[in-house]
């Protein structure tokens, strides 16, 4: 079964002008991530405003995903609903376009129990084949993953892994002492951590980032496993910079509008989230001087 590791781009989804998804762009954008090395591509998930689609968008997009990437590296897809239900339908069509793996992120706005979640993941794993990454945001849903729940998650022989965007690296490390006797990996939604997780021996990232920078976001990961910790340290600051400005719009704002200055044209965000002011597109421009892609 599928071992989730590496760099796995967490993919904006582009859009025309008119708010229509930009199905030339994506496999722009797909060809662009993985000639810079990446190791999977992760469809779908917060980075690609999930939130906005129905399932025949979702479709397109996946069916767009696993055609444009080829088989040449994994394709993941976020299954992502408020409901143990509603998060099926999207499994069952994620399976059928024939995805490598799916990731799940916690209900939203409910404030499920343990035992409560313990079963919306269970059901999920057991009504499919495929391998099930859990999906941590702590920040946008309101719900957390204890690691005593991860543990118990990850003797469910089809969850293969965590992807946690919380970013408290005290639990993330609880994560990957819980579950290192197990066939489950640990990886970081925060793009800052990647490093840091690897150390820890964590298995890699689910990197926004990666859309802009996927060279260096894969050397991070690439030099670590061949040995070389200083050379990993240094990609990973000169990552920084593009991370910490995501702050500077409303997620994922900045992505699309790096993308657009480095000549892959994503588009708008889905409204009411507003591109970038001037100002603040100067200053983006200047992090990406700095790290030398423009």
């Amino acid at each position: 079964m599928l071992k989730p590791k590496g760099i796995l781009p967490a993919m904006i989804t582009p859009l025309t002008k008119e708010g229509k998804f930009n199905d030339k762009v994506l496999e722009k954008l797909i060809n662009y991530m993985i000639s810079g090395g990446v190791h999977g591509i992760f469809a779908m998930g917060t980075t690609a405003e999930f939130y906005a689609v129905n399932h025949d968008i979702y479709r397109e997009i996946l069916s767009a995903a696993k055609e444009y990437t080829n088989g040449r590296v994994p394709v993941y897809a976020g299954a992502n609903s408020i409901t143990t239900k509603g998060a099926m339908e999207l499994v069952e069509i994620a399976s059928d376009v024939g995805v490598d793996a799916i990731s799940v992120l916690t209900p939203m706005f409910i404030s499920p129990n343990d035992e409560e979640l313990f079963e919306h993941y269970r059901v999920i794993a057991e009504s499919t084949d495929k391998p099930i990454l859990l999906y941590n945001n702590t920040p946008k849903t309101g719900v957390n993953l204890a690691p005593g729940l991860v543990e118990r998650l990850a003797d469910i022989p089809n969850i293969v892994g965590i992807k946690d965007s919380k970013g408290d690296f005290t639990q993330i490390s609880s994560y990957i002492q819980k579950t290192e006797d197990k066939e489950f990996n640990v990886l970081v939604g925060r793009d800052t951590l990647i490093y840091a997780n690897l150390c820890q021996g964590g298995a890699g990232a689910v990197a926004a980032c990666a859309n802009v920078a996927p060279r260096l976001c894969a050397d991070i990961y690439d030099h670590y496993q061949k040995g070389n910790r200083n050379k990993a340290l240094e990609c990973q600051n000169r990552l920084n910079p593009l991370r910490l400005a995501f702050g500077m719009g409303t997620f994922p704002a900045v992505i699309k509008e790096a993308l657009t200055m480095l000549g892959i044209d994503a588009g708008p965000c889905f409204l009411p989230i507003l591109p970038l002011h001037d100002d603040q597109k100067a200053s983006l421009r200047k992090i990406l001087e700095g790290m030398e892609l423009l």
